[in-house]
């Protein structure tokens, strides 16, 4: 039987992340320490143990876009260090933003993380960047196929 001792520092930041990505509060809690922290770099405490971890992941959970896509991954030792792509509902809409967390791994499960955030960032597919894009094609007198509406009109 494997218990959470016999898992790698690896192998417990990728169950944290898939279950960041399945929006399963309960599964990310599993690989948090009772009493972990979770801070913004350098040092801002942001929750400590699980009853301050839980509320903060449910309103994350609830952005019906979430997702983070891993990058790159280091592992040296018990501590585990990720650089993911975040995609993110904003108040301003959909963006994404690049993201650096460290996780220290003690006894099987996150004893902390510490999380370093880009800057926000459209694409057009995924904001209101894409918005203005489709303003401006449309009173350029194209359309979304990039031919001039004139074109498209006699071929139709």
């Amino acid at each position: 039987m494997t218990t959470t001792n016999d898992l790698s520092p690896e192998t417990v930041v990728q169950a944290q992340l898939d279950a960041y990505n399945a929006r399963d509060v309960d599964a990310i809690l599993k690989t948090y320490a009772i009493d972990a922290q979770q801070f913004e770099f350098p040092g801002k405490l942001l929750a400590t143990g699980h009853a301050e971890i839980r509320p903060r992941m449910a309103v994350r959970f609830a952005e019906p876009n979430l997702h983070a896509r891993l990058l790159r991954r280091e592992v040296i030792g018990h501590i585990v260090i990720d650089h993911e792509e975040v995609t993110r509902t904003f108040p301003e809409g959909t963006g994404r933003m690049e993201m650096i967390a460290i996780y220290e791994i003690k006894n099987g499960l996150i004893q902390s993380a510490s999380v370093a955030l880009g800057e926000k960032y459209w694409t057009p597919e995924s904001g209101p960047v894409a918005l203005d894009i489709c303003y401006w094609i449309f009173t350029n007198g194209y359309s979304l196929f990039g031919f001039p509406r004139s074109v498209l009109q006699k071929h139709t």
